[in-house]
């Protein structure tokens, strides 16, 4: 896929087809509850032809130096061959890969189930992963930032070049130091 130059954004929606109008994935994001355009965020969407393409593209966000974090979003689901087991091996390979090479933190959000229905009640029936994901990359990006000398993270909130699925209060001041501090943040609210 060649992508053709692209302007600098806050939102920068990329399709993978100049023929499939924007609009398309929007009303897509929209179905499952999300927000193509949430206010206060600068969530950019790359659009790829299927999961086994997820890895080259995360590298590609990872190298370009715009992104404290990237999240993978995507389902493979288990068909009547063992496509399903060479596919769902490589993409979680290649993930952690583009993590390892770029030294960005990129998040396993590809769900791998033997249905459309388990698809749908992780990605947010039942549950919602992608808010588990989101909460990851935020604070992989800010563990990332203390290792590289940089403690100038608000919660939730990077610069000019978040990725993430909502908004989060920049005027909290608060650092993410670890899973441990938000989950007893949520047990003191309770």
């Amino acid at each position: 896929m060649i992508l053709p130059t692209i302007p600098p954004s806050p939102h920068l929606p990329i399709s993978p087809s100049p023929h499939l109008p924007i609009s398309l994935f929007q009303a897509i994001l929209k179905r499952h509850g999300v927000d193509p355009n949430p206010q206060g965020t600068q969530v950019d969407y790359i659009w790829v032809p299927g999961s086994f393409e997820v890895p080259l593209m995360a590298r590609q966000a990872a190298l370009s130096n715009r992104y404290d974090a990237v999240i993978c979003l995507g389902a493979v689901i288990r068909g009547q061959t063992p496509h399903f087991d060479y596919v769902a091996a490589e993409v979680s390979k290649g993930i952690a890969a583009a993590s390892f090479q770029t030294g960005v933190p990129v998040v396993f959000g590809i769900l791998t189930t033997d249905t459309m229905q388990q698809a749908l009640e992780r990605a947010g029936i039942k549950s919602n992963l992608g808010w588990n994901y989101a909460m990851n990359a935020l604070e992989m990006a800010s563990l990332m930032r203390q290792f590289k000398g940089n403690s100038s993270a608000a919660y939730g909130v990077f610069d000019e070049n978040v990725v993430t699925t909502q908004a989060l209060p920049a005027e909290s001041g608060r650092k993410i130091t670890g899973r441990s501090e938000i989950e007893h943040q949520d047990s003191a609210h309770d």
